[in-house]
Order: structure tokens, then C-alpha cells, then sequence
């Protein structure tokens, strides 16, 4: 029985905590309107940095599949040499995929270049072909790519040369590096514009009721019985947020990268961004972290000064 009386107690403590932050969000309307607006205004601009991040990280991967290197080899090279060697690159760390390209091969991908004047390289037919036999070699981690060179070039005496895009891949690797840096400053400012502003949306609601604190206190209320309905508005404000900033984001991003993708593949680049349902997700997760986070901390600083002793 006495149990059962605790738990009773225990639920309604609980009950009248959450219940007030909730009175407090609608008892204060103009300033959580003002809270709600520069939240969301603070979550979608995050937002955009957010899912550009990810798209470039998810680009830099499948480059990283599709750049690599092209190891020629000499004309004389035998097939058992050549097996050889394939099998050793195959073995070497960072190493992900191992393509033989022929000769003849090498002619046609140069006859695409040259799309409506292949007659120009009609000349280099059969025996008269200039290109060499290569592996294309992808790596798993562009940033590699010198180390695996030269243990490639060391591997085997057929090798004519290697031949390494390191500009394109040292451009990718910046490029995304940058857009990473700026992300975290941005964000770093965001939160902390987020939680001045939440600090100083409910310090309003906390005045006005600092003589019900202070009652409450002489009765012997705890700090974090005073504490916990002004950080269940500042969680529910960063939850509506939330929900707000997903639901202008979402489709925003739906529809332009969808547009984007196709000016892409009109200029015969084929690089796929993230679909929504890839990036919801991980979206959700930073949402929901940041949002409720921020109310929290930011409720919790605000009612520092009212709760000293």
C-alpha cells in the first residue's frame, strides 16, 4: 500500500511538472512566438549547412570509389605477370577495386572524347595503337593515394608508369574539409544565438513570477522542483522547432536536389546526391539533439539567478 502511495505521489510530481512547462508555453505567447520564429530561423539555416555537409561527404565517398590511379603496363608484360600483379595490388592496404583495361579499350574511351570526330583516330587502329595495357585502381581513402602509388611502382618490374588525378582528389578533399570547418563555426554561432535567445524568452516568464519562486522556496521547495516546468518549455519551444524546420526543410531539399540531379545528368555528370530518406534520418537525430538541448540549457541558465541561495 505504501508502494502503491509513492508511486502515486511520484506521478503526480511528474504530471504537475510537465504540465506546467506546457501552461507556461501558452500562458506566453508573444514571447514564445518570438522564441519560436528565431529557432527555426537559427534550425533551418543549420540545416542547409547540415544536408550540404553530408552531400559533400557522401560525393567525396563515391569518388573516392571511382578516382584512383592507372597502373600502364609494358606491351611485353606476360598474362601470368600480369595476374601477378594484380593479385599483389589486390593485397595492399587501402586498395578497393582492381580493373584490367586493354589496349583496345584505352582507344575507345578516347574515341568518346572525341564524339563525332572519331575518323581522327581511325589511324591508330590495330597494331598501330598507342595506348598501353593499365589496372585501374580505386582506393578506399583518397587520402592514400601517394603512399599506394609508391608501393605500386616498387611492385613489379612491368609497370611502364603510374599515372595519379592527385589534383582532382586533393581539390575534393579540401573542398570538403572547408565545408566542414564552416559547418562547425556556424553551428557553434547558431547555438549560441539560440540559447541567448531562449535564455532571455523565459527569464521573461521567470520574472514575472519570481514572488511565486520565491514562496515556493520558503516552503521548501527543491531547486530542481523550480527548475524543471521552465526547462519543459524551453524543450517543448526547441520540439516545435523542430517540427517546424523539418517540415519547410524536407521538401525544400526533395525538390532541389532532385533539380539538381538532373542538370547533372544533362551534362553527363553522373553524381548522385542523398535522398531524403538517406538523410532524414541522421537530420532527425541532429534536430532533436540541438532543439531540445538548446531549450533545456537555455532555460537552465536563465533560472540560475533566481535559484541562489
Amino acid at each position: 500500500m505504501i508502494k502503491k502511495v509513492g508511486m502515486t505521489v511520484r506521478y503526480s510530481i511528474f504530471g504537475y511538472l510537465i504540465g506546467e512547462g506546457f501552461r507556461n508555453v501558452f500562458k506566453n505567447k508573444k514571447s514564445t512566438i518570438a522564441s519560436l520564429i528565431i529557432m527555426c530561423a537559427t534550425m533551418f539555416v543549420f540545416g542547409i549547412f547540415f544536408v550540404v555537409e553530408e552531400n559533400v561527404n557522401h560525393l567525396t565517398e563515391t569518388i573516392e570509389q571511382q578516382q584512383g590511379m592507372s597502373v600502364f603496363i609494358y606491351d611485353t608484360a606476360t598474362d601470368t605477370q600480369k595476374t601477378e600483379l594484380e593479385n599483389t595490388i589486390r593485397k595492399m592496404e587501402y586498395v578497393n577495386t582492381v580493373n584490367y583495361k586493354t589496349k583496345e579499350e584505352g582507344l575507345e574511351e578516347m574515341k568518346k572524347l572525341f564524339k563525332g570526330k572519331e575518323t581522327l583516330l581511325s589511324t591508330y587502329e590495330g597494331e598501330h595503337n598507342p595506348f598501353k595495357a593499365c589496372f585501374v585502381v580505386t582506393l578506399t581513402d583518397l587520402e592514400k593515394l601517394g603512399e599506394v602509388q609508391t608501393q605500386i611502382e616498387g611492385s613489379s618490374d612491368i609497370i611502364s608508369s603510374v599515372e595519379v588525378r592527385s589534383d582532382t582528389a586533393e581539390a575534393l578533399l579540401k573542398i570538403a574539409g572547408g565545408i566542414k570547418i564552416i559547418s562547425i563555426v556556424i553551428l557553434v554561432i547558431l547555438i549560441f544565438i539560440s540559447v541567448f535567445i531562449i535564455t532571455n524568452t523565459i527569464k521573461l516568464t521567470v520574472h514575472a513570477r519570481r514572488k511565486e519562486i520565491s514562496i515556493m522556496k520558503y516552503v521548501g521547495a527543491t531547486n530542481g522542483f523550480i527548475r524543471w516546468p521552465f526547462m519543459v518549455e524551453g524543450m517543448i519551444i526547441g520540439l516545435i522547432s523542430v517540427l517546424i524546420s523539418l517540415a519547410i526543410l524536407c521538401p525544400a531539399y526533395s525538390g532541389i536536389a532532385t533539380k539538381i540531379e538532373e542538370s547533372l545528368i544533362a551534362g553527363r555528370i553522373n553524381m548522385p546526391l542523398l535522398t531524403l530518406q538517406e538523410i532524414f534520418l541522421p537530420l532527425l537525430i541532429v534536430y532533436l539533439v540541438l532543439g531540445i538541448g538548446i531549450g533545456a540549457i537555455g532555460s537552465a541558465i536563465s533560472m540560475r539567478k533566481y535559484l541562489k541561495v
